[in-house]
């Protein structure tokens, strides 16, 4: 009859030795000053190695080795020092609850890239032991490095909280932003940010394999933005969800898979995964400055209602393609880029509803922008 609870605990001591592989990220796991960090993006059809999103759990295998890299980029971290004037000022060592430990460059939030003709933009990060943090951006406009803050230390965005484990319980955080020019634009963010760690395993992609956590961050943005003589609105954008497996000492996420839902589907929307150096042969691209300037808005929009191009000078004439994610092409056009500004009337988008890629080539280069209808 002893045999029973020495089973018992024999299986007890082996179920909490697996507990403990589980792998737990905290500080030391995220992005550092002087970070290079090579970054993948892959077709959005997943390879069929790979298990549906929604399964979750502990002790899990998830082979990614099949993914297929299509372009990459590097996320480089500075030190906030090598930013100047007014950014330093507002995020370095005498920005009180704004004061950043890490900067690196980014793509403004939607709502701002639309309404402001900046360059150069930055995010602002703040890691300490408790969380890893947004604290503000940055941009130039003008000739001038302009910060811009949350509106307040409670309503900074909060990424990720440590430690972080498959254990964590979900966390939320609600954050908010607001820019305005006079004369040129005005461009305001309500986020609520939702971390739940829903499982951890084994993971392989083309980068090797990793004993992760998978963490499971629900975005719902609420935009408002005003574009120069064009009436400022309001708009509910759709729900994103980013399906990260994180590991210890990648300082990223090995692999990001990114949804969005439109008109209750969820469907894939970009797979970004930590990598190597890889060679392509791609078609010429806008210069970065340029780059920062495009911008189609307003997104999302309502069918039966034109779309707006901000452009860089001298584009000139034009040529817009627009695909689903599924690579069938629902228009071509050919338009006029002059005064910075092209419209794609309501007639070319017809009635189609959910996400489409416009392929935009200028006189400069060829550039993507991802557009919602409603």
């Amino acid at each position: 009859m002893r045999r029973y609870p020495l089973l018992f605990l024999l299986f007890a001591s082996i179920g909490a030795a697996r507990a403990q592989t589980s792998p737990s990220i905290t500080a030391a796991d995220m992005p550092a000053v002087g970070d290079s960090l090579r970054l993948s993006q892959a077709a959005l059809t997943l390879p069929a190695s790979a298990p549906p999103l929604t399964r979750n759990g502990a002790d899990q295998t998830w082979n990614y080795a099949g993914l297929v890299a299509t372009s990459q980029r590097v996320d480089r971290y500075d030190n906030v020092n090598t930013t100047s004037g007014l950014q330093q000022l507002a995020f370095g060592i005498l920005g009180g609850v704004n004061r950043a430990t890490l900067v690196a460059p980014r793509a403004l939030p939607a709502a701002a890239g639309a309404a402001l003709p900046v360059t150069d933009p930055l995010e602002f990060f703040n890691l300490s032991a408790s969380d890893f943090r947004s604290v503000g951006f940055g941009a130039t406009l003008n000739g001038l490095a302009l910060p811009v803050t949350y509106a307040s230390q409670a309503q900074q965005d909060i990424i990720y909280r440590f430690p972080l484990s498959y254990a964590s319980t979900p966390d939320v955080s609600n954050s908010y932003f607001q820019v305005s020019v006079p004369g040129t634009g005005f461009a305001s963010q309500k986020r609520r940010r939702t971390n739940q760690p829903d499982a951890w395993g084994t993971l392989t992609t083309p980068f090797g394999t990793f004993q992760t956590v998978r963490v499971v961050t629900t975005l719902a943005d609420h935009d408002s933005v005003a574009i120069g003589a064009i009436p400022g609105q309001g708009l509910d954008l759709p729900v994103r969800r980013e399906y990260k497996w994180l590991a210890p000492g990648v300082h990223v996420p090995v692999l990001t898979i990114t949804t969005l839902t439109v008109a209750g589907q969820e469907a894939v929307a970009l797979v970004e995964y930590r990598d190597v150096l890889r060679r392509f042969v791609r078609l010429a691209t806008l210069p970065a400055a340029a780059d920062a300037v495009l911008s189609a808005y307003p997104s999302p929009s309502a069918v039966g209602s034109a779309v707006h191009l901000a452009l860089p000078a001298g584009s000139g004439e034009l040529t817009v393609v627009a695909t689903d994610l599924a690579g069938r092409q629902v228009f071509s056009r050919h338009l006029s880029g002059a005064g910075g500004l092209a419209t794609l009337d309501a007639a070319a988008f017809g009635g189609f509803r959910g996400v489409l890629l416009l392929t935009i080539t200028t006189a400069q280069g060829t550039a993507t922008r991802r557009v919602v209808r409603q």
